[in-house]
């Protein structure tokens, strides 16, 4: 993701939050192609696979569909849709009574070199290894701090916590992965 995009997010979802009030369904089909890819993301780190994920994303949907005043309404809009997807992919994830996490992130540009690409890829496997250790519950901080970009009050509304617990759940999170990298980088 640009700064450009990073940027222009935030500006984005809050005029789809505005349209709830006026178009429900335009608003909530132009949210959910700006947010998908985002909240499908972090669904997987909660179901471990993307058909499940993409389930989640749907039932979240579907259930801010039935109710959208409830995100027009909210203080903070985008940590609450992240909410709803989080307790849609648990929900999911409680049905189905089994876990795994994963994310991968391939570079998408296409002048890359082979020795690159095979660099990343295996930093990127190494990585995705050593976040698996993780528990779940740092595992998800570490996602929404770093791939979400959030700040820890928003992660602490997203997973209704404290701000104090998520910032020691990444605090303990990056100890740990700082420790498993040490000998990569030496």
């Amino acid at each position: 993701m640009t700064l450009s995009e990073n940027n222009e997010f935030p500006v984005a979802f809050q005029r789809c939050v505005e349209g709830l009030t006026q178009d429900v369904e335009n608003a909530l089909a132009i949210m959910f192609d700006l947010t998908a890819q985002r909240l499908v993301r972090l669904a997987m780190t909660i179901t471990g696979n993307q058909p499940d994920a993409e389930d989640a994303l749907q039932g979240a949907f579907s259930r801010l569909a039935a109710k959208p005043g409830l995100l027009a309404r909210a203080e903070a809009p985008w940590p609450y849709l992240i909410r709803i997807v989080r307790n849609e992919s648990l929900r999911l994830l409680q049905k189905r009574n089994r876990g795994g996490n994963e994310i991968v992130e391939t570079p998408t540009s296409s002048d890359q070199s082979a020795e690159s690409m095979m660099v990343y890829e295996e930093t990127t496997d190494t990585v995705r290894r050593i976040l698996k250790t993780l528990p779940k519950s740092q595992y998800e901080v570490v996602i929404l701090k770093h791939w979400e970009d959030l700040t820890f009050a928003e992660i602490a509304e997203a997973l209704e916590l404290s701000q104090n617990t998520v910032a020691s759940r990444y605090r303990y999170a990056m100890e740990k992965l700082q420790r498993s990298l040490e000998p990569l980088v030496k």
